[in-house]
């Protein structure tokens, strides 16, 4: 049968081998051409600035965002709308053929770094997928890395969203990227090239990390309410705090409530949004249950970054995008860098909407990023010392739809009594509003917040290492029992290998993307396995079952 199209970037790829007729995600095949092409012809300006550079010149702010913006257009359910994505490829091309103009000589260029546009586009995306490395072992290394970049574009272009940049980072994602398209890198180069890009990945979350709590101060510990008010309300879903902030400044004295969903739930972490009385609570769960939850929200729903399912028609006309987020027939909200967006469309539509329908009734509690657990270490050492706490569990990660994720709840419900939880970003869902306790006052279970902020976890780790007086970060009490699901969570994984963490257990499946030989490497070098059963796995971890 003939493919219509390749992915397998995510967790739920069709039988865990790639997508090829439609994607799992619901991307339709054209979109998927036009996305391949998209970080073709990205790999191509990321060649020609390193050659800039190389030459001793500047690389314009404007270029470096570029790149991050259309690396994270292409992530995992952030942008199904081919033309807005077919308009960034027009926009690289013409960015591209100025850089070259700039260049003393092109000579050694990769063809992504000349090509100019002139072919068929559907002709030439097929040529330059996936598919078209046909060394097994180079194309998972090249791709490991590429999905680490889109990770790490994703972190980047949130902390300049906020007025944070560093050069040395942008500089590494566009060197990355132009070594993706160099034959000359032999397959230990891309296993260096590996570890290189966790390490800034690790620069590059520190980056987002200042940015926000240089903007909106540390988090603290927060319970959020997750019922609803009698008002009609906007639901903010994906990352970008900045675009939060602008809507909350924006429905002051509207009558307009504003609720987070998914992975925004964190931002009600921050001590700077609590200032805004119409900033209600957190309205559903993780990204997947959408359909349903954004339906009985009534109101409109702001998607800032993904995860975007694409929408039923009930609600559809209520889905509004802006940034990376596209979906074909749905409003979207324009602004760039430093720009300050309208938002009064979709107050105004607002406004003509019943409230919110009541889901659930209750509170969650989080904020426990790195300032506030530092703030408890000594409770925290105390706890160990005395055999309070015996592990933690770091279950950091992603959610998703797949039935197999069920493991995590069950997991999390049978862990331990003297175990504690670790975790950011949506994996959290599948146990954040279990009744699991604390231990001496200190929760069972610490979010840190969105899945950036995993970041987080790896400063708590560091920080305990350097208390208990530890040369190796792996003599810690910590599993690392991670769910993964997009490119996001591909950069933590490779920030933690920076980092010399070894023994993670990835799932529900290990990558599609990881060649036998590749994964091997990882085995034998970091101690990477997938997950077994709950008893198993407790077996594994603490040596008892439930």
């Amino acid at each position: 049968m003939e493919t219509k199209m390749f992915c397998y970037q995510c967790q739920e790829t069709a039988g865990c081998k790639g997508c090829t007729m439609v994607g799992v995600c619901g991307k339709q095949p054209d979109v998927a051409a036009m996305q391949d092409l998209l970080v073709y012809v990205t790999r191509g300006i990321s060649a020609v600035a390193t050659a800039l550079r190389n030459e001793g010149k500047s690389i314009d702010t404007a270029i470096n965002h570029m790149v991050t913006f259309n690396m994270f257009t292409t992530i995992t359910n952030a942008n199904f709308d081919k033309e807005s994505i077919e308009a960034r490829i027009h926009a690289s091309l013409e960015a591209k053929k100025a850089l070259l103009g700039q260049l003393s000589h092109v000579d050694n260029l990769p063809e992504a770094a000349l090509w100019d546009g002139s072919d068929d586009w559907e002709e030439k995306a097929k040529a330059v997928g996936i598919l078209a490395v046909e060394n097994e072992d180079i194309r998972s290394l090249r791709e490991l890395i590429t999905y680490g970049i889109k990770g790490l574009c994703a972190y980047t272009k949130h902390a300049n969203a906020l007025l944070e940049y560093d050069e040395n980072v942008d500089a590494f994602i566009q060197y990355a990227l132009a070594a993706t398209l160099d034959d000359s890198y032999s397959v230990e180069d891309l296993v260096a090239l590996v570890l290189k890009t966790g390490e800034y990945g690790v620069s590059g979350m520190a980056l987002l990390d200042k940015a926000n709590t240089g903007a909106y101060g540390n988090p603290e510990i927060t319970k959020v309410n997750i019922g609803v008010g009698k008002n009609p309300g906007i639901l903010v879903s994906g990352h970008d705090l900045r675009d939060l902030e602008m809507l909350l400044e924006q429905t002051q004295g509207t009558g307009v409530d504003v609720y987070t969903h998914s992975e925004m739930l964190p931002a009600h972490y921050y001590p700077a949004f609590k200032k805004y009385t119409n900033f209600v609570g957190n309205y559903g769960n993780a990204w997947w249950k959408q359909k349903e939850e954004f339906e009985s929200f009534h109101g409109p729903i702001l998607m800032t970054t993904n995860c975007i399912v694409p929408p039923k028609d009930s609600y559809k006309d209520r889905l509004y995008t802006t940034g990376t987020s596209g979906y074909p027939g749905c409003k979207h909200i324009p602004g760039g860098i430093g720009e300050k967006k309208d938002f009064s469309g979709i107050i105004a539509h607002a406004k003509q909407c019943a409230a919110p329908a009541q889901i659930e009734t209750g509170e969650i509690t989080g904020g426990f990023a790195h300032a506030q657990v530092i703030k408890l270490a000594d409770k925290i050492v105390d706890a160990v010392k005395s055999g309070a706490i015996k592990k933690f569990v770091v279950m950091a990660g992603c959610d998703g739809r797949m039935k197999s994720r069920d493991y995590y709840t069950q997991f999390a419900k049978a862990l331990p009594q003297d175990t504690v939880i670790l975790t950011a970003g949506c994996a959290k869902y599948r146990y954040n509003k279990l009744d699991l306790g604390d231990i001496g006052g200190i929760p069972r279970v610490l979010d840190a917040g969105q899945c950036n902020d995993s970041y987080s976890l790896a400063v708590i780790a560091l920080k305990l290492k350097e208390v208990f007086g530890l040369e190796d970060i792996n003599a810690l009490p910590i599993v690392y029992n991670i769910a993964w699901y997009e490119q996001k969570a591909v950069i933590v994984l490779l920030a933690l290998l920076s980092l010399g963490v070894k023994n993670i257990h990835l799932g529900p499946t290990l990558p599609a993307f990881l060649s036998p030989n590749v994964l091997n490497v990882l085995v034998e070098n970091f101690g990477i396995s997938g997950i077994g059963t709950v008893e198993e796995d407790l077996e594994r971890f603490f040596g008892e079952t439930k």
